[in-house]
């Protein structure tokens, strides 16, 4: 589970208790503090459940969704620099007002120089200071933008993209990812020979998020395509560049010709399409068009022997466009992206373009975020961990470490019971799921190990050079890891990302800290609530591992099928029928959901949600669960699951979202619940009603 932005960077985002960086807890009482006089008793648990938020006019079995969510609905505005609202932005806002917290002790305190607190405030204080940024003008870019200029010849062209590439997301978890780069490099475990890590090279290459945007007859993706070439003259004439309109014509075309070349979300979700491994050596016959050794050098990654080709067509496409198009053109493509791609930190005049385009276009924000919200997010971007270590030590107690991780045990316990429990599975195979789910790696709140910084410069007054550096210094870390062997315990997650992430080729997930929060996790709230927001999404994670995707890899995180023919075929036709019930799905007038490009997450969501609900029941010991606020355990269990996808959007960005993301908007995850018979017995759900599904009809998976 992903939440995702458009630039520039991704979601996300203490003093210390101890001077030591070892024990990140809380801060606990001395052991000799003077024993309290007697023992209060527990307070009674709260329900969990915003019962204003819902609406009981609506029959729940007709949409569950207003069902639990519908005064909330009518009522909730999005934040003007918002394109969406929900519960995610509540727990991120909590983070957000934290780190700002923090952020504004540290400036206090003067951190010493060298310190990862001098560099957290010190890159803070760059992007703040807009005299500075103002007076700079593109001086910053000048070394790129001569390096461009310099460009004379096709060896040249492929030193310069060498020399540009960066560390990219993970394919598997963010198949929805762009960049201006015509190339990726994502690190990680071989997914075949798990003792070392490999880099997988990935297609790239588009200054709009997806090749739907360019290709898609939509009206909506028409006027995008429209206002992304106006964007770019805009930019281009801003930079004090003659013939901007024709240069952003050709510019736009050859973008065009990427977004043609470039692999469908649905096949780079394929593992199998993506496991191609490709000598370096060999990328001029595989690939021709690029001067590869040129490319490699300058990328520091000729010493490889082996690259992962992740979609070897696209590959092949984009190597040939390097080569046919016009050096002329391709310098122009590179000026103007290295100027986009850091426009939020260059004058305002090129910022305000950029969120013209990228915040008001294509996703209705009507308003730019304060700039000391922008500047924390880049702060933790570029200094997750160094954020990270003291946002734990402040704001993340043991005891809801250790209370999140029952939880986990008793799902991930529901979840082997129910494999037990398939009578469809053979024995061969329920034996390699369960051996899977015992050796999946949880890891709650933190990392063991926090990212060294040291190499990293920053300066007080140098935005852009620090985000240039800071890029840099990324790519470096990841290509450090090429030939190593992989680190089991590697978070792909800062702490203060309200977020979770289930990581195939280690068979791991991550649960950083700020996303167990109320009302996701509610340390004072029933059980029910909890099992079903922060369960179903535990449910989720470990579902993960036995999704479409998932189901590919086995207990080490290795490629391997460890299914009988029989099984699979089962597991298919299963997982055909939840596709079918997505594709049903219309968030806008004809615009449905694509049920095989979000089928890994729907997966997920049924088969998490069950093995929460089973968890759940199995916590209560046998007692009857308690009635609060008038509802009974289960049904604080259900619209806890409902009320945790509570989601307004803008028509831009929910479009947006079922173009180009693997997962399906909030609203209709939410309807996931039809698909579980206790929820019909919950809530008197009958024939006739919208959501009814017929017993037969019912999907189950896991």
């Amino acid at each position: 589970m992903k939440i995702t932005s458009l630039r520039p960077a991704p979601l996300a985002l203490a003093l210390l208790c101890a001077a030591t960086g070892l024990a990140l807890v809380a801060c606990q009482p001395a052991s000799n503090a003077p024993p309290a006089a007697q023992a209060a008793p527990a307070p009674a648990p709260t329900s969990g459940i915003d019962l204003a938020g819902m609406d009981k006019s609506v029959v729940a079995g007709d949409d569950f969704y207003a069902y639990a969510n519908g005064h909330w609905q009518q009522t909730t505005d999005i934040p003007a620099d918002r394109a969406s609202t929900g519960v995610f932005y509540t727990v991120f806002e909590r983070a957000e007002k934290r780190l700002s917290d923090l952020m504004q002790s540290l400036q206090k305190e003067n951190p010493a120089a060298g310190s990862n607190e001098r560099r957290i405030v010190d890159y803070y204080a760059a992007f703040m200071n807009e005299s500075a940024i103002e007076s700079a003008g593109l001086t910053p870019l000048k070394p790129s933008l001569d390096a461009v200029a310099g460009i004379q010849d096709l060896s040249g062209l492929s030193r310069y993209l060498g020399s540009t590439l960066r560390a990219d997301v993970d394919p598997i978890n963010a198949t929805n990812y762009y960049t201006e780069n015509l190339f990726g490099l994502f690190v990680a475990a071989g997914l075949e020979d798990h003792s070392r890590n490999v880099g997988y090279l990935l297609q790239g290459g588009l200054g709009m998020p997806d090749r739907e945007y360019y290709l898609s007859n939509d009206p909506a993706m028409v006027a995008h395509r429209t206002a992304y070439k106006t964007y770019m003259v805009a930019l281009l004439k801003q930079a004090g560049e003659a013939d901007a309109e024709a240069k952003a014509k050709a510019i736009f075309d050859l973008e065009m010709k990427i977004a043609h070349a470039q692999a469908t979300i649905v096949d780079t979700q394929d593992i199998h399409k993506a496991n191609n491994p490709w000598p370096v050596t060999d990328f001029g016959k595989q690939a021709p068009g690029i001067d590869w050794a040129a490319y490699f050098n300058a990328a520091g990654l000729a010493n490889q022997t082996t690259l992962v080709a992740w979609q070897p067509d696209a590959i092949r496409k984009l190597s040939a466009l390097v080569a046919s198009q016009p050096l002329a053109v391709w310098k122009d493509y590179l000026r103007f992206h290295a100027i986009n791609h850091y426009a939020p930190l260059l004058p305002k005049a090129y910022a305000d373009l950029a969120f013209g385009f990228y915040g008001t276009q294509l996703s209705g924000t009507t308003a730019q975020r304060d700039r000391w919200k922008r500047a924390l997010a880049a702060t933790n971007r570029d200094l997750g961990d160094a954020v990270g270590q003291l946002y734990v030590r402040q704001y993340f107690p043991a005891s809801s470490k250790a209370q999140v991780e029952d939880m986990v045990h008793n799902i991930l316990a529901a979840f082997r019971d129910g494999v037990d429990g398939l009578t469809w599975m053979s024995p061969e195979t329920k034996k390699m799921a369960k051996e899977k789910a015992e050796n999946m790696r949880v890891n709650v709140g933190y990392p063991e190990t926090w990212r060294n910084y040291a190499t990293l410069e920053i300066k007080p007054d140098d935005a852009l050079g620090n985000m240039m550096r800071a890029d840099a210094f990324e790519f470096q870390h990841q290509r450090a890891k090429l030939g190593k062997a992989p680190d089991p315990n590697e978070w792909w997650m800062t702490p203060q990302t309200v977020n979770a992430v289930n990581l195939p080729v280690q068979n791991a997930m991550n649960f950083p800290a700020a996303i167990l929060e109320a009302p996701f996790f509610d340390p004072k709230a029933d059980a029910a609530s909890n099992y079903g927001a922060i369960g179903a999404i535990i449910g989720h994670e470990i579902s993960h591992g036995f999704d479409n995707l998932g189901a590919e890899f086995d207990a080490q995180g290795r490629l391997h099928n460890w299914w009988t023919p029989e099984d699979a075929a089962h597991f298919k036709a299963a997982a055909d029928r939840l596709a079918a019930q997505y594709d049903a799905y219309e968030p806008l007038p004809g615009l449905h959901i694509n049920g095989r490009q979000t089928l890994g997450e729907n997966i997920a969501d049924l088969s998490g949600l069950q093995a929460a609900f089973v968890a759940y029941h199995t916590s209560l010991g046998g007692k009857p669960a308690p009635v609060i606020d008038g509802l009974s355990g289960d049904e604080r269990f259900f619209l806890a699951f409902a009320q945790a996808w509570r989601t307004k959007a803008r028509e831009a960005a929910l479009r947006s979202q079922v173009v180009g993301n693997e997962h399906a908007p909030g609203q209709w995850r939410s309807l996931t619940v039809r698909n579980l018979d206790a929820w019909y017995a919950t809530f008197g759900v009958k024939e006739g009603q919208k959501l009814y599904l017929k017993p037969e009809d019912r999907v189950r998976i896991w």
